[in-house]
């Protein structure tokens, strides 16, 4: 069973910073792309960034040069550090776990979300 725990959510000033944390089980971790998405207060869920399972990485243009995705293999976690807050990132926050298999299909898995707050 896929599990996948996200942790480091918190309420912050503009400016501040945050490490979100997303540990997977029941997943061979190192084969699968994951990925960072939120939830804004009242609208639909968007992509922050991903990784892949060979380590490219990909931003949301809202987040560009202020959020690092990193993963790593051997804690089977993903991380997202955000930097330079604004109150427009305040969402929660959700991991994203997907592989394609050699046949086409396409397992993916979320998380439960936590919350970020950027406020003054």
């Amino acid at each position: 069973q896929v599990q996948l725990v996200e942790s480091g959510g918190d309420s912050v000033q503009p400016g501040g910073s945050l490490r979100l944390s997303c540990a997977a089980s029941g997943i061979i971790f190192r084969l699968y792309n994951m990925g960072w998405y939120r939830q804004p207060p009242g609208k639909q869920r968007e992509l922050v960034a991903t990784i892949s399972s060979g380590g490219s990485t990909n931003y949301a243009d809202a987040v560009k040069g202020r959020f690092t995705i990193s993963r790593d293999n051997l804690k089977d976690t993903v991380y997202l550090q955000m930097n330079s807050l604004k109150p427009e990132d305040t969402a929660v926050y959700y991991c994203n776990a997907e592989r394609r298999a050699t046949t086409g299909k396409v397992s993916s898995s979320w998380g439960q979300g936590t919350q970020v707050t950027v406020s003054s």
